[in-house]
């Protein structure tokens, strides 16, 4: 039993897999995830089929699609479906399972299957927790409810770099959290260590030293697609939510930099801290026989076409980042050491694919592949919401058809030409056809209320409206003094 793998789960919040150097993007310093990419595998086309927190991390833990774990709106008081999580099938191998940071289950204690949850809920006092782990860390440190005092919010792009000591910042606990577990765990038994960092979802408080690196680093401005420049002509959701509220309602061109560089700067201190995770397995003896794998729930838009955050079918939203680093001269993955698949994979293919690197056996409700199995997926299918902001996803190897029902609008991008989805093809008499039989790919995939914007086997969706005006006055996500 104690020669079978480690395996070592690191997952972020809000990662987009295009800003990372595997990606090739000019800016982003990522050298830890390089590194491990180059003794393993990078997978190009690794998607968050709902990219949203929720969603997505219910699909990671179970292996299975929104359809079947119950949420596509972000269901903040949805308990887990009853299946066996990643957590539970390694436990029940007779593995040792704990996890550090971020599950964003509920109820929030609830440890789905891990032997014992070292715990950050990003301050969600109003789902009835009040007082993490992290928190109670901060208050044993003399800043009990202070981690907030800069004025950041949990859900906007306003800047503040971190106010408190270094040793007090969440991305530095949680792997300092994740180094004592190691060295706690039992040497007569395999480990699943699940290290789930808050970051880089807002708020945006990087450490001053993580902003300075990038001081002359050039950041590029949001891209703007020549679909998203007219906002008479954009889909209801855009006119509708993405200038609803937050910080960079009107933000001009010097903030919104500001927000990217350290959006930038948190990326780059994580792939930090997990060195200092990968130096603690070695020198524990236990590196070799680990199993590493990087994840995000979802990504990012960073203001490209004007949207912030998440939930929308664009790249920078639902393609995530994943590498599997195997232990030394297991080449089972499909690609040779330090190659790239190109495959398209989603974030429930991780749960099958860690069972079978581990040589544990797949649970029947498993809907994810292995991916050490040469198994082709020819197309991929995401969703989100199924209000007003529903819009629906099909990609295969080439292109992506993404969907609004309110106005029935479609888009359509050819991704090899265009991965940045500058120019919507979707009214191009040439890509005709493409449009035609991804349309009737998605229509094959609607389920339950979406059935209401069909009519006779045709998608109608919803008559188009005008977009409300923009509420200011929400400030979602704002935290301030906490007193635990």
């Amino acid at each position: 039993m104690a020669d079978r793998p480690n395996i070592l789960l690191i997952c972020t919040d809000h990662w987009p897999g295009l800003l990372t150097r595997m990606a090739g993007h000019p800016a982003v310093m990522t050298p830890t995830l390089a590194q491990l990419a180059h003794s393993g595998v990078w997978y190009a086309n690794a998607y968050s089929a709902c990219p949203s927190c929720i969603p997505a991390r219910r699909s990671l833990m179970t292996g299975v699609t929104a359809r079947t774990h119950g949420d596509r709106v972000f269901d903040q008081k949805l308990e887990m479906p009853n299946l066996p999580t990643l957590a539970q099938c390694f436990r029940d191998a007779g593995y040792q399972a704990n996890a550090v940071g971020k599950l964003h289950v509920f109820p929030q204690r609830d440890r789905i299957g891990f032997n014992d949850v070292i715990l950050n809920e990003e301050g969600r006092h109003h789902l009835g927790m009040r007082g993490d782990d992290y928190e109670q860390y901060l208050a044993d440190q003399g800043y009990a409810g202070l981690e907030f005092s800069g004025g950041q919010c949990s859900n906007d792009y306003n800047v503040c770099p971190w106010q408190l000591p270094e040793h007090c910042h969440s991305t530095v606990w949680t792997a300092r959290q994740m180094c004592r577990v190691i060295h706690r765990r039992d040497p007569t038994r395999p480990a699943l260590w699940y290290m789930s960092f808050q970051m880089p979802h807002p708020p945006l408080w990087p450490l001053r030293e993580y902003l300075d690196m990038y001081a002359n680093v050039p950041i590029a401005p949001p891209l703007v697609g020549e679909w998203a420049r007219d906002p008479e002509t954009l889909p209801y959701v855009f006119r509708a939510y993405r200038d609803s509220g937050g910080a960079m309602h009107g933000a001009p061109c010097h903030e919104i930099e500001l927000a990217r560089r350290a959006f930038y700067a948190t990326l780059t201190h994580i792939d930090h801290q997990i060195r200092v995770v990968i130096g603690t397995l070695r020198e524990q003896g236990v590196l070799n026989n680990t199993i590493i794998a990087f994840t995000s729930d979802h990504g990012d838009m960073l203001g490209d076409h004007g949207w912030w955050a998440k939930t929308v079918m664009y790249e920078m939203s639902t393609n995530v980042p994943l590498l599997i680093m195997p232990v030394p001269g297991d080449h089972r993955l499909h690609t040779l050491s330090g190659g790239v698949d190109d495959r398209l994979v989603e974030l429930r293919d991780i749960m099958p694919t860690l069972l079978d690197l581990a040589g544990l056996d797949i649970p029947n409700h498993v809907e994810g592949m292995s991916l050490l199995r040469t198994d082709q997926r020819d197309l991929l299918y995401g969703e989100h919401w199924e209000d007003e902001r529903a819009s629906r996803m099909v990609r295969d190897a080439r292109y992506k058809l993404i969907y609004y029902p309110v106005g029935n609008h479609f888009q359509l991008f050819d991704l090899q030409a265009d991965r940045r989805e500058m120019f919507d093809l979707s009214d191009d008499p040439a890509h005709a056809n493409v449009r035609t039989q991804l349309t009737e790919q998605l229509i094959s995939h609607l389920y339950g209320s979406d059935e209401r914007w069909l009519d006779g086997g045709k998608l109608v969706g919803e008559p188009d409206r005008p977009a409300p005006r923009p509420d200011l006055r929400t400030f979602g996500g704002q935290r301030g003094l906490r007193f635990i």
